[in-house]
């Protein structure tokens, strides 16, 4: 009777210590570890110049100096990509792993973003480097900067998710509504 006491307790020990084994938990890495800028800490955004595109896929060579192919998801029910792929224009794409491969979540393309944008009451360019110039005097709340944030576009302190980008339209959305401007040529 004692044996199998003897043997159950230290089965239990085994067991106990079997499950305490050290491991660490996993290091995510962002592809902006390295950025100083505290401003950008979370962004998940890849940010790059696309080299080639097909129907369902951009090779784009980021800012870090990689090579990335990205795969779109042929599933996907919503154009996913914003502004049109064009070999040469600037991107910023948010990406997912699937089995291996890179997936494109969205991808913005900040080249076709760049230019003078109207509405019946905004006015406004956006330029390079994340300046945003109001062509409306009278304007409130005139926007001033821009940047893309984990696939949003942030203008001054407003968010929104860019719903179409196209040659001479924008539809920007947020919590108080959709609003649609025209490119001003």
């Amino acid at each position: 009777m004692k044996k199998s006491q003897i043997i159950i307790v230290l089965a239990l020990i085994t067991a106990i210590l079997a499950g305490c084994k050290n491991s660490k938990p996993n290091q995510v890495i962002s592809p902006n570890a390295n950025n100083i800028d505290s401003l950008n800490a979370g962004d998940t955004t890849i940010y790059g110049t696309m080299l080639d595109g097909g129907m369902n896929s951009i090779l784009l060579l980021t800012d870090a100096g990689d090579t990335l192919e990205i795969i779109q998801n042929p599933d996907d029910t919503t154009e996913v990509v914003k502004g049109g792929k064009l070999s040469g224009d600037r991107f910023a794409v948010i990406v997912y792993k699937e089995y291996g491969d890179m997936m494109l979540r969205s991808a913005i393309n900040i080249t076709s973003l760049l230019g003078t944008w109207t509405s019946l009451d905004k006015s406004f360019q956006i330029k390079e480097g994340g300046e945003v110039v109001s062509n409306v005097q009278a304007e409130n709340n005139a926007w001033t900067s821009w940047k893309i944030y984990n696939g949003k576009l942030l203008l001054s302190r407003d968010t929104f998710d860019v719903i179409e980008l196209g040659a001479d339209t924008m539809s920007l959305e947020n919590k108080t509504g959709i609003f649609v401007f025209g490119r001003k040529k």
